[in-house]
């Protein structure tokens, strides 16, 4: 939880490749159909990236247009954080390729490994830092090129996912909505619920691994939609409760976008209306680590978020992680 002083978001903004891909389109490829991705996720199409295309280059995109939103100079930016469980590599970091196409001095820049939480995490840490007084501004990305991890042959999983990048400007001073608070946590007992079983240093790349497709996501749909929709109300009541906030106070929530069931169970649970939620996953799919900072920009620029209302924005993710910040627009 903040205290004292506040981060402010001075600027938002995002990018998603110009091709765009349908249910039907997908089906084509895919033993599936719209009706089936529909009535199921609420996804009607998502955005994929190009083979040239990469996450820095989405994250380029998203932090030029956050930053031009800011309106200030990149001379003035001197930390980057980049969430994403898609890197342009292993090492360096994506955050180190953004700063250089940035043309930024030399900052200081790293990547944040959180799963689908990864903004809301990134936006914690880099908080904190501001706070430490040694760093003036923050870009804060989450960007993901989840085509590059999907299995074709996995019609449960690669019917869901979709590329983006979504980008905030933080600072101490000036005027933008604020970030009040933050919870977090993680619970590693079950990582097979979601994860990518190769291409690490427990099962490095090898003839074996690719033939039995370890290098892409895997998931057990079931249990993560269960897990997904008890953290999310944890942390969301934890937060509110510690600014004692009752949830009816809030007047938005900007949720992960996974999928609009768990979304209508996340919205019962804690007692809410669907039409606090703000959504745009029928559009964009989930975009991991880039779909919170993707709807927020949304939001923002649709001028559904007025000023001195109340923001909760909530995720989970692989690990399980889970977590969620508190914001006054």
């Amino acid at each position: 939880m903040s205290t004292g002083e506040c981060s402010v978001i001075l600027g938002v903004g995002s990018f998603v490749p110009s091709k765009v891909v349908d249910n039907a389109e997908l089906s084509k490829k895919v033993d599936t159909s719209d009706e089936w991705i529909q009535s199921r996720t609420g996804i009607q199409q998502r955005h994929f990236a190009d083979d040239q295309e990469s996450t820095s280059d989405l994250a380029l995109g998203a932090a030029r247009n956050a930053i031009s939103n800011a309106g200030i100079s990149t001379d003035l930016i001197d930390l980057v954080v980049v969430a994403t469980i898609t890197p342009d590599m292993a090492f360096p970091s994506t955050a180190c390729q953004l700063q250089h196409k940035l043309g930024l001095g030399k900052v200081a820049s790293f990547d944040l490994e959180a799963a689908c939480s990864g903004f809301l995490y990134a936006l914690d840490v880099a908080d904190a830092m501001l706070a430490s007084g040694r760093y003036r501004h923050a870009l804060v990305v989450g960007a993901e090129k989840m085509s590059s991890i999907m299995d074709w042959k996995d019609r449960t999983t690669c019917v869901l996912f979709g590329d983006g990048a979504g980008a905030v400007v933080l600072g101490r001073k000036g005027k933008g909505p604020q970030l009040l608070g933050f919870q977090s946590g993680a619970d590693g007992a079950n990582p097979t619920l979601l994860y990518q079983p190769a291409g690490g240093s427990k099962a490095p790349a090898s003839k074996n691994s690719i033939e039995n497709r370890e290098h892409f996501l895997r998931m057990n749909g079931r249990e993560i939609f269960k897990s997904a929709v008890r953290v999310m109300e944890m942390a969301s009541r934890q937060l509110l409760a510690a600014h004692d906030i009752d949830p009816a106070e809030v007047d938005h929530v900007i949720p992960h976008q996974a999928n609009v069931r768990i979304v209508e169970s996340l919205a019962n649970r804690l007692e809410l209306p669907i039409d606090k939620f703000f959504c745009n996953l029928e559009r964009h799919g989930n975009t991991s680590a880039a779909s919170i900072p993707l709807a927020l920009d949304e939001a923002t620029r649709l001028g559904i978020l007025k000023p001195g209302q109340l923001g909760l924005m909530v995720a989970f993710g692989a690990g399980l992680t889970w977590s969620a910040t508190l914001v006054r627009f």
